[in-house]
């Protein structure tokens, strides 16, 4: 009787054992294999086939009919002991396992985000540059001749020539707000040359904040402050631009005609930005 009992607390033992590797075999989900692609990963994987592996050289070292009785509880201790630490082996690479995949999925997010913020920011563009450029494509050649002459200022500017350095440096940063008022302070003091690149500056800045009609005043009085100067011209160009993106088709084309008028023999620069203003607004 004793042995049976003995064979009975081995044969529950070897039970314990099974469920081990049962939990094994059910813990990892379907096509874990296949998303740890990690050093880590790969190397936990490995530990839990070698516990697999042990657990089953303890069930068949347990198990079997032919198998001598256990004559003393301290084998039974053991093998209970045994057991309990493999059971808290493979509780720690569950956890380790759960750890991984909540960081995959952090950086899955993350990256996600990351794309969606790029993809509005080149609709966003691409809007900008449909609808008359927000700014920039208001005037375009003329955007781009301050652009290429813009250099950050290495301490607060004062000078009129120093303001307007700054202003078209935070122009081509797209930093409309310190462009306006730059463009604004430079105005106050600023006289002859400087006084048009300051208004055409602050048309541009207007224009990069979305306020059109703002925009398309500065720009004509920059060309009315010179209008025979090589700034006119670009001015003109930013008038139209602007009524453009109000959509105010007529005004636009008026605006575009007083450029050909006065401008019969424009810069190459001048007349493609025209003509490209000229279909947007169906001007005849």
């Amino acid at each position: 009787m004793k042995a049976r009992v003995m064979t009975g607390q081995g044969a529950r033992q070897g039970l314990a054992a099974l469920g081990v590797v049962a939990l094994l075999a059910t813990t990892a989900p379907a096509g874990w294999a296949q998303d740890v692609s990690s050093r880590e990963g790969i190397a936990l994987q490995n530990q839990i086939l070698a516990l697999r592996q042990e657990l089953e050289q303890a069930q068949s070292a347990r198990g079997g009919d032919s198998a001598p009785p256990v004559a003393s509880t301290g084998g039974t201790a053991a093998n209970g002991d045994l057991v309990s630490q493999l059971l808290e082996r493979v509780s720690t690479l569950e956890q380790q396992q759960r750890d991984m995949r909540g960081e995959i999925d952090q950086l899955t997010n993350d990256l996600q985000q990351k794309t969606a913020a790029l993809a509005k920011q080149i609709g966003d563009n691409q809007f900008a540059a449909q609808n008359g450029g927000g700014g920039a494509a208001a005037g375009a050649a003329a955007s781009t001749a301050a652009s290429a002459s813009a250099a950050p200022a290495a301490s607060a500017p004062t000078t009129p020539d120093d303001l307007l350095k700054a202003g078209k440096a935070a122009l081509v940063k797209k930093d409309y707000d310190t462009a306006h008022d730059n463009a604004q302070a430079a105005l106050q003091h600023a006289k002859g040359a400087f006084k048009v690149d300051a208004q055409f500056l602050l048309a541009q800045s207007l224009a990069g904040q979305k306020q059109y009609r703002q925009s398309a005043l500065a720009y004509y009085e920059a060309y009315s402050l010179s209008p025979k100067s090589t700034r006119a011209p670009d001015a003109l160009l930013g008038v139209t631009a602007t009524l453009l993106a109000l959509g105010d088709k007529k005004a636009a084309c008026q605006a575009l005609g007083k450029l050909h008028a006065e401008f019969p023999d424009p810069a190459k620069r001048v007349s493609n930005a025209a003509d490209i203003y000229g279909q947007r607004g169906g001007c005849g």
